[in-house]
């Protein structure tokens, strides 16, 4: 085994002693010693998960002073190196984590705590720790948010007069693995502060800070959640486009719309922590609800004015049952845009043919068919096949303004939505 000579606090010369003896001596005249002169924090490329409210890092803790008591004379200026059994029988800091929730050290496959002690005296004390700490985040934003958290150390019963923490290189202290990488966020930026904490009944501490920024990944949202919630609102605009007097049709597609939306809604609260303030996601999600929900409304409106209308020409019917031998379909076939002339023409009678006050009275069917607009010299366009003017009976005026104010809105809602998050 190696032999040193080594000059103890009483002054006494001890020659050819053993690395036991050495280290006896070392725990004898150390382990009162109650201050540090510095430290160096070292990130390691352990994960960095965001939970909900609190965050997990894996790390190496290396602290850095200097002892004069531990200080040896050496021909080749060599360090020496220990593993965890001298720590328990020596003086070191007593660092804890601020607001941190669980933390341990690493012991695979022993434990992992490294000990170096140089000839003049200085010492640096290395550790792997894993520790999961809170962190106040902000969801207002969520998921196009940015979180900034931080990670405390602080002596647990030493004042800042008895013991003095500070970062040993400031910003360089810190340092990270570049390979690292996370599912959920972008490491942005990392800075060290440090500042003085108070406690009523102890005094004033030493604290450091490792502040960090975080920025989410939306992509895994835009696939999840705004790109299934924007198809059902696009979906629900089809019903505008089906028969008014398709009703099952038009109610189940609504219906489906619907409760789709209210899946997605609930999936994402379920995922996230319950917090009391409105986030950015709740916004998209809500107001689609709404479109969707008004879809719905809106065929209620439709459905309950061609009721209506219905009603109306049930009563005219009845109250003039004579049609004079005129198809129902022609009468069907009256929109609006002829004239009182082609009117009679399309029911049978030719162009030539003047018909009387009387003949009009018995005709009455035919002229309630014909628009305020009678007397006007020009059509309003020619429909193309009887297919074509039944669908364009059958729309309701509400449906029309509906395939335009839906659509239109959303999109103006979506450029106000990403221009204030994104």
């Amino acid at each position: 085994m190696p032999k040193v000579t080594l000059l103890v606090d009483d002054g006494t010369k001890i020659q050819l002693l053993a690395t036991t003896a050495l280290l006896s001596r070392w725990v004898w005249t150390c382990r009162w010693r109650a201050w540090i002169a510095s430290r160096k924090w070292t990130w390691y490329s352990g994960p960095l998960v965001g939970q909900p409210l609190d965050f997990t890092m894996t790390l190496y803790l290396r602290h850095y002073w200097k002892d004069e008591r531990l200080a040896f004379p050496s021909t080749n200026n060599k360090s020496m190196t220990f593993d965890g059994r001298l720590v328990k029988k020596i003086w070191v800091p007593d660092v804890f984590f601020v607001h941190s929730k669980r933390s341990f050290t690493h012991d695979t496959t022993t434990d992992n705590i490294m000990l170096r002690v140089f000839p003049d005296g200085h010492v640096l004390y290395s550790m792997r720790i894993t520790v999961t700490a809170m962190c106040n985040m902000d969801f207002s934003h969520f998921p196009l948010d940015s979180q900034t958290c931080s990670l405390e150390l602080e002596s647990y019963a030493y004042t800042d007069e008895d013991l003095m923490l500070y970062w040993k290189n400031g910003d360089e202290s810190l340092k990270t693995d570049e390979k690292i990488s996370l599912s959920q966020f972008l490491i942005q930026k990392f800075h060290t502060t440090s500042r003085l904490a108070f406690y009523s009944s102890t005094g004033w501490y030493n604290r450091l800070y490792i502040n960090f920024t975080l920025r989410r990944h939306i992509f895994f949202f835009l696939l999840q959640t705004y790109f299934p919630a924007t198809l059902m609102v696009m979906l629900s605009w089809v019903s505008f486009w089906i028969d008014r007097r398709a009703v099952p049709a038009r109610v189940s597609l609504g219906i489906t719309t619907v409760l789709t939306m209210s899946t997605i809604i609930t999936g994402v609260n379920a995922s996230m922590p319950r917090v009391s303030y409105i986030k950015a996601v709740d916004i998209y999600l809500w107001v689609s609800f709404v479109f969707v929900f008004l879809s719905v409304l809106e065929y209620a409106a439709v459905n309950y004015l061609t009721t209506v209308q219905e009603r109306k020409e049930r009563k005219l019917r009845e109250k003039f049952p004579c049609t004079c031998g005129m198809l129902h379909s022609r009468t069907m076939m009256l929109d609006g845009s002829y004239t009182e002339s082609e009117a009679n023409s399309l029911a049978g009678y030719p162009r030539s043919h003047i018909l009387t006050e009387e003949e009009r009275q018995d005709k009455i069917v035919v002229h309630l068919a014909v628009s305020n607009e009678s007397n006007s010299s020009r059509k309003k366009g020619l429909l193309k096949g009887q297919m074509g003017l039944r669908i364009f009976q059958n729309t309701h005026a509400i449906d029309k303004y509906s395939r335009l104010i839906f659509p239109a809105s959303y999109i103006f809602f979506n450029l106000i939505y990403w221009s204030v998050f994104s």
